[in-house]
């Protein structure tokens, strides 16, 4: 008998097969890699334009720019510490309004609605997210501020002495409840309404089918299933579109500078007349700028593109770290 010599290990293992890419390949993969970093380029761009054009503002101004309630230019004191509160404000109060109602309205539209009527719903869904910003401040100017006055009066009579914030310090209601934040907020409530619901949609679609089939097989009814796999598995995704929503209402312009009766003090009472945003103070003062103000807007803006980015850096970070931002077997 003769033995045999065992090959060597390198010989047992399996051999890599790899193709060489095509032209076609290299192609797509250039003009894939050059459309990323253009993003990182354009922001890096309109960052550094912002940065340039405010710095003689900041200069002016220093750390005053963000403590400073008033917009004097000719006395050089002015800052943001009115209209920034006051726009977070209105982005706070459009998601109390709006993710309740969006996130019903993709929970009915995903697990709910027949099947020849999703594709419609979508499509309607859709069709309000592209619905121009002017249509819903005008739609809130005229329709809607004189028909809520009823119910920012109502809201400040029954709850304002328990919640200072809802109190309105003045009883003239022809003046007093118009132009408010709080009418502000529901106008841009509805703006990202489409927004949210339509992100959480396409999370709760891709909950998967397995674990839905396990779900009904264990006897779960069909609210059970959504409570028990669709919302765990989306809720990453339902938050980076709060987040993204709450970004959106952070830069509404139009809307509020149509709506909001400019005033340079933070009041806190949400119910009561005038208000400003960083988007709408930059849309209102710019035809009639000079030199300085000009920075001081461009400077206004840096800090509303800061803190927009962060919003939005942090969602994306919230949906890549969720099960709704990986990639799942059914």
């Amino acid at each position: 008998m003769t033995s045999t010599t065992p090959a060597p290990a390198d010989h047992d293992r399996p051999r890599q097969i790899s193709a060489p890419p095509s032209p076609g390949d290299r192609v797509l993969r250039l003009g894939l890699s050059a459309a990323g970093l253009s993003v990182f380029l354009i922001m890096g761009l309109t960052a550094f334009f912002l940065l340039i054009r405010g710095a003689q503002a900041l200069r002016v101004a220093g750390w005053s720019f963000f403590t400073e309630q008033r917009w004097l230019l000719s006395a050089e004191r002015f800052g943001i510490a009115a209209v920034l509160p006051n726009g977070l404000l209105i982005a706070v109060i459009a998601l109390v309004l709006a993710v309740p109602v969006a996130l019903m309205t993709a929970i009915f539209i995903s697990e709910y609605a027949p099947v020849r009527l999703r594709a419609p719903l979508i499509s309607l869904i859709d069709l309000m997210a592209a619905i121009p910003s002017i249509v819903y401040g005008l739609w809130g100017l005229y329709f809607l501020q004189p028909r809520i006055i009823g119910t920012s009066r109502w809201i400040s009579n029954h709850l304002g002495e328990w919640v200072p914030f809802l109190k309105v310090r003045t009883g003239d209601i022809g003046t007093s409840y118009t132009s408010s934040t709080f009418i502000g907020g529901v106008v841009v409530g509805l703006m990202i309404i489409p927004i949210i619901t339509s992100l959480s949609r396409e999370v709760f679609s891709q909950a998967p089918q397995g674990e839905r089939e396990g779900a009904y097989a264990l006897g779960s009814t069909r609210w059970g299933m959504v409570r028990t796999v669709v919302l765990p598995f989306g809720k990453g995704g339902v938050i980076g579109a709060v987040m993204l929503g709450f970004g959106r209402a952070m830069g509404e312009t139009i809307a509020i500078a149509l709506i909001i009766s400019p005033a340079f003090v933070f009041k806190g009472h949400l119910l009561e007349n005038g208000g400003n945003s960083i988007s709408a103070l930059i849309a209102l003062r710019f035809s009639e700028s000079d030199e300085l103000s000009l920075s001081a807007l461009m400077a206004a803006g840096l800090v509303l593109f800061v803190l927009t980015l962060v919003v939005n850096l942090v969602a994306g970070i919230i949906i890549n770290r969720s099960r709704s931002g990986a990639a799942t077997n059914d």
